[in-house]
């Protein structure tokens, strides 16, 4: 099955930007329903974006317009490109992979103050 490790998160100001990315194994990502999700302590994990095998995406309302999807399936990486980020934003940030049965990477921290 495929194995994901995200990278590109840190700290960073409010109305700053950051570009997550996320290598997968194992598998090849166009055969994947693939998304970004976020989780804060004492709060469930919840879905930021998302974009099918066809390149189709969706968002959440929150990060609407702010927040861009791709993905690369020559590279097999997914991407998570944040612009205008706020303090609520900040959460260990997730990719998953979904074809049925999801597959998590490790997730990675993002922090905006």
């Amino acid at each position: 099955h495929v194995q994901l490790v995200e990278s590109g998160g840190g700290s960073v100001q409010v109305e700053g930007s950051l570009r997550l990315s996320c290598v997968a194994s194992g598998d090849t990502i166009s055969r994947y329903c693939m998304g970004w999700f976020r989780q804060i302590p004492d709060k469930e994990r919840e879905g930021v974006a998302g974009i099918e095998s066809d390149g189709s995406t969706s968002y959440a309302d929150s990060v609407k317009g702010r927040y861009t999807i791709s993905k690369d399936n020559a590279k097999n990486t997914l991407y998570l490109q944040m612009n205008s980020l706020k303090p609520e934003d900040t959460a260990v940030y997730y990719c998953a992979a979904d074809s049925g049965a999801k597959y998590w990477g490790q997730g990675t921290q993002v922090t905006v103050s």
